[in-house]
């Protein structure tokens, strides 16, 4: 079976070396460790701006670089194994170790600690940040720069209800490959909605259909997935369905029984439901 190029770094001339004899390849590299510091970088099909964005990467996150060549890296993501293209000047090579993430859709980095600073750099939710110390509700960030420390929490606490996370993104603007409160799609509002409840989620609707929950039935609740083929939505309960979707260019929450009929004949296939409540709380610490 061939590999899925999306979660395996492999091209004729190139490839991750923990895939040799695996994949044919001119040569085989071991990764470097890298991380990203702008609050959202795109990862792209092929290294050039006008590429699609095929996911984005967060302040924070850690990458593996197999390649640096004329101002592109060529990465794949250490949380999710999604692979792209990204611009070399928004990695730097030293990775360091986060402490606190980002629990809120959208917050600030401030040049000092008073909200009336300027300039303000916007991040957003599951970004990472190292947090030196705490004061008078200001977090102070290694290398520079304090965020509002409510607006944070250790690594290891998370959310208890995915769903909850989810509906913050109600009016979001849709964004195919987006995966923040500038712009997301279908399934990157599931997988960031999960990955702030501590639960491991891969990037795309086949993925998420592959490895999350199990076969439902009709007799939908709160949490349960919904795909169509290309399109995954959340159930807020039995009659209602949350969904980053190109209809609305937004997020929306829809009555279900409507959006499955349109759905349907759109993306040319019938819904399938999955099951995920008992996925839930699996790693870390539950926020109170």
């Amino acid at each position: 079976m061939k590999l899925d190029s999306r979660l395996n770094a492999y091209r004729p001339d190139l490839a991750d070396h923990r895939l040799e004899g695996k994949v044919d390849a001119e040569s085989f590299v071991e990764a470097d460790m890298a991380m990203i510091t702008v609050p959202q970088a795109s990862l792209r099909a092929r290294p050039d701006d006008s590429a699609s964005i095929t996911t984005q990467a967060l302040l924070g996150d850690h990458v593996k670089v197999f390649e640096r060549k004329d101002g592109w890296a060529w990465v794949q993501m250490e949380k999710d194994s999604y692979v792209g293209y990204l611009p070399l000047n928004e990695l730097k090579n030293q990775a360091n170790e986060p402490t606190h993430r980002v629990c809120v859709p959208a917050t600030f980095i401030y040049p000092q600690a008073n909200m009336k600073t300027q300039p303000a750099i916007r991040i957003f939710l599951n970004s990472l940040l190292e947090i030196t110390d705490i004061t008078d509700n200001w977090a102070a960030i290694k290398g520079g720069g304090y965020v509002y420390q409510p607006h944070i929490k250790p690594v290891g606490e998370f959310a208890p209800d995915p769903v909850a996370v989810a509906e913050q993104f109600v009016n979001a603007p849709y964004l195919w490959g987006g995966c923040t409160l500038d712009g997301l799609d279908c399934s990157a509002l599931v997988q960031q909605a999960y990955h702030a409840s501590g639960l491991e989620c891969p990037r795309d609707s086949d993925m998420l259909e592959e490895t999350i929950g199990e076969k439902g039935n009709n007799s939908l609740q709160r949490g349960d997935l919904v795909f169509w083929d290309g399109h995954v939505g959340v159930m807020v309960d039995e009659h209602q369905m949350l969904h980053a979707n190109g209809y609305h260019m937004a997020v929306t929450i829809e009555d279900f029984a409507k959006a499955e009929e349109r759905i349907g004949r759109e993306y040319g296939s019938s819904a399938r439901f999955k099951r995920t409540n008992s996925h839930f709380h699996t790693s870390g610490t539950v926020e109170s």
